[in-house]
């Protein structure tokens, strides 16, 4: 089995930075995409960052400039680097991973972490 651990969420003023991190543990053979997803209360949940395992970014368009997501396979952790924080930017952050596992062959399948809650005051 696999745990994703998220940390560093909190509370930040209007302008500020904080920095997620998200460390993947258990039975791994092989970390592929991973990705940053937040939900607002009321709304749908949405990518934010996207990391493949060749370190391809991609960003949500009202994050772009402002976030930067990076990963260190030797720790198995992905980060998120947000600066300029928004109220808008308020939400439960959660990441992903894409995990391949080996037994007597490979599979793959995605999982979630617990999610980080990020609070942005104006």
């Amino acid at each position: 089995q696999v745990q994703l651990v998220e940390s560093g969420g909190g509370l930040v003023q209007a302008g500020g930075s904080l920095r997620l991190s998200c460390a993947a543990s258990g039975s791994i053979f092989r970390i592929n995409a991973m990705g940053w997803y937040r939900q607002a209360p009321g709304k749908q949940r949405e990518l934010v960052a996207h990391i493949t395992s060749l370190s391809s970014t991609a960003y949500a368009d009202s994050v772009k400039g402002r976030f930067t997501i990076s990963r260190d396979n030797a720790k198995n952790t992905v980060y998120l680097q947000m600066n300029s924080l928004e109220p808008e930017d308020t939400a439960v952050y959660t990441c992903n991973a894409e995990i391949t596992h080996f037994v007597t062959s490979t599979y793959t399948r995605a999982y979630w972490g617990q999610g980080t809650q990020v609070t942005v005051s104006s």
